[in-house]
Order: structure tokens, then sequence, then C-alpha cells
């Protein structure tokens, strides 16, 4: 049986490619299963994000060029397309692989923590598919484990390292209680989007979404039960917000000196929190000068984040070491249970010769044969039948220069040297 980890991802292929082998989840379940019998796979799951599609199976004779061209089939890419971009990876340097992605050791962003749930999710649908057995359940569980394990012993995601989330950790490092305060959010693009989900996990629930066309604030607003409104309502709106995050596209600033100042006075000077994360700036530069303003820059939030990143990767160190070990402890595991099939095989050959020998000596024990005769041809009978065959190969390997098959002998029976002297 051999483990295999098959994929594209964010440093292999361009986007382009990535989104023509993306998964749709309604789809999966069914994909799931067609994988099972059409490309060979004994087991399979698969883990469809934005930065990877990634295969994860058991197989007993099936390759990687057959899981290629199931991609093919199933997503329509050229095959040669697929054998460019690809990776493929066995047994330890599969499991090892699955191990750093759950741990965040493979994404984009080092550490980022999203992929576990991720993972989790495609365990799941996998189950449910019924394409996940025996070996890919252990598999996926000690992958568990393993993240789990990085992220308590590790500073790995601690260290915020995109922009959005360093301004709300900022902002966490001014207000004790995020959940208490209110945030004004001006711009509705892809980082105020992504700014809102890390205000909401922090606990805010009190957010207003400012842009130049109300429908787009309205779009982004309505996933986080926000309020939208427009640009020209901020001067109305400022002052109830402890924080403020922004980030548009205008060439000229949103907010100056003088709106801030006017709010500050209806707020009798509770802090406020500002991060600009605009180019050109949103927020005028003397905004900076006003008493109870905390106002930061993108230069500001990258030299945190820098920082951030080098911490981070000496945590990825930390966190590669327990790789190491629970890969090391996994691969252990799947040996001992290799093993269960010859062991148990092994048992009932030694207690059919017994059984055997057993019934002969009931047998001439009703007879009246003398008892001790009877039980020292038994065991003599037992003794030659357990020893003839590996004696017979013994001599064969001896006689081929095979003395590793000698060590093995005296290491399975923990014989002494004087035991086995001529």
């Amino acid at each position: 049986m051999t483990l295999l980890a098959l994929g594209i991802n964010h440093k292999t292929a361009p986007v382009a490619v990535r989104e023509k082998v993306a998964f749709a989840p309604d789809l999966l379940p069914s994909q799931l299963r067609d994988a099972n019998s059409a490309a060979g796979m004994q087991e399979i799951a698969i883990l469809s994000t934005c930065n990877r599609t990634e295969l994860y199976c058991t197989v007993d004779g099936a390759t990687p060029e057959q899981l290629l061209a199931w991609l093919e089939k199933v997503h329509g890419v050229p095959l040669e397309q697929l054998q460019d971009c690809h990776y493929s990876l066995n047994d330890e340097d599969a499991v090892k692989h699955l191990f750093r992605v759950a741990s965040g050791l493979d994404s984009l962003i080092l550490g980022e923590p999203q992929i576990l749930g991720q993972m989790k999710s495609a365990f799941a649908v996998a189950q449910e598919a019924g394409t996940i057995g025996p070996e890919l359940g252990r598999l996926f569980r000690q992958t568990f484990s393993v993240a789990k394990k990085v992220r308590t012993d590790t500073a790995i995601g601690e260290n915020p390292v995109s922009v959005a989330y360093a301004a709300v950790n900022m902002a966490q490092r001014i207000f004790s209680d995020l959940s208490r305060s209110r945030a004004l959010l001006i711009g509705a693009g892809e980082t105020i989007d992504l700014v809102a989900k890390h205000l909401v996990d922090a606990g805010v629930t009190d957010i207003t979404v400012a842009n130049r066309t109300l429908a787009r604030a309205e779009a982004l607003a309505e996933q986080f039960g926000a309020k939208a409104i427009l640009l020209s309502d901020i001067p109305d709106e400022l002052y109830k917000a402890d924080m403020i995050i922004s980030s548009t596209a205008s060439p000229l600033p949103i907010l100056g000196k003088g709106a801030v100042e006017r709010a500050m006075k209806k707020r009798k000077h509770a802090p406020m929190f500002m991060v600009d994360i605009a180019v050109p700036r949103d927020i005028e530069e003397e905004v900076a000068q006003l008493n109870d303003v905390y106002l930061y820059n993108l230069d500001d939030l990258k030299d945190i984040i820098e920082e951030n990143v080098r911490q981070r990767e000496d945590a990825a160190l930390d966190a590669q070491e327990i790789i190491e070990a629970g890969s090391s402890d996994f691969m252990r595991q799947l040996r001992t249970l290799d093993a269960v099939t010859t062991l148990k095989a092994f048992r009932q050959h030694a207690e059919s010769i017994r059984d055997l020998e057993l019934e002969k000596a009931m047998k001439r024990l009703q007879k009246g044969d003398d008892v001790q005769k009877v039980m020292a041809t038994m065991a003599s009978m037992i003794t030659n039948k357990l020893i003839h065959r590996p004696t017979v190969t013994m001599r064969e390997a001896s006689a081929e220069g095979r003395k590793e098959v000698m060590d093995w002998v005296q290491e399975l029976y923990q014989l002494q040297d004087e035991d086995v002297q001529p």
C-alpha cells in the first residue's frame, strides 16, 4: 500500500491554471467517488482552495499519471500542462507534506490558520462520500494532531503578516475589549473585506462601511451585519467611530485634519485609532498631530509585518522539528500495522503445528501408551516442525553469503554470541 499526495499550488502554477483545476464544493462528493473507480484509487480526499488543489490517496499499483489523466478528463486541462506544474510525493514525503500544509508552513502567507480548517473540511467531505478508509483516516487524524501541536508549541501563527490582520492586531493594542468598539471602514475592496472579517473574528459587532458607491458598500456590509453609507456621510458618522481603517483608490485625501478635529470634540477626546492602508493616502498626515488620535499608515504596518515574518520564520524551524518527529512516529505506526498480517500468519502456523501434534498425542494416550514417551515425542515433533523451514532457509542464506539473515535470527530470538558458536 502506497500513500500518494499529488497537487498543483501557488508555487508551481499561476492562478489561471489553479482556477481550472479547482473543485466546486457541490460536485466534490461525486467526483471523489468517480476518482475511486476511474483513477484506481483505494482511498482519496481532495483539498481545493484558492492557492492549491491537492489529492491525497492510498494506491496499490495506481500511478500519478492515472490521477493526472483523471484530472484532465474532469477539468478539461491539457495533460501536458498538468505534467508541467504538478508535484507528486510518496509515503513519508507525502506524510510530511500533509503535515506542513495543515500547519501553514506551505501557505502563501507563512503560518496562516485557515488552511487547517479547510483540510478538516476536505476530510469530512471525503468521509461523507465514503472514500476515506483506515489508512487515510489514520493519516488525517495524525495530521490534525501534529498541526495542533505546531500551533500550541510554536509562535507560527501569533504574529500578523497581512496588512488587514496587522491593522486589526494594532487596534487590539489600543482597545482592551474590541467587542465594545465601533468601527468605520472606508472603501469596499478586498483589503477592507479582510479587515471586516478579522474585526468580526475579534468580536466587533458595530461596523459601518463607507464607499463612493452605496451598492458596493451595501454588498460588503450585508456579509457582516454592518451599516452602509456613502463617503459624503462620513462627517456625520465619524465621531461615533472608535477606529477608522481606510483603503480606497482615491487620488486625494478623504479625511482631513479639520474633519477629524471636529469629530474629536464631539467625542470629548475619547481615543480614536486610525489606519490608512491606501496609496495615495486617504487620511491627511497632519491628523497625527491631534491629541488622542493614533494614526498609522502602510509603512508602519510593513515594519510590523516584516518583523513578524522573521518571527514566523524562526517559529517555522521549530515547527519543522515537530513535523519530522510526527512523520517518523506515523511511519513507525504504519510499519507496525504492516507486520500484523505476517505476525498473525506466523502465530496460526505455530498453532496448527501444536494442534496437530496435540491431537496425535491424545490418540496415543487413549491407546494406553506411556505418558512420558508421548509427551517427549510431542515436544520433539513440535520443535522439529517449528525450526525445520527456518533452518533450511538459514543454511541456504549462509551458503549464499547473506549474513544479514543470520543477524536477524540472532536478534529475533535474542541469541547471545556463545549460543551460536560452532
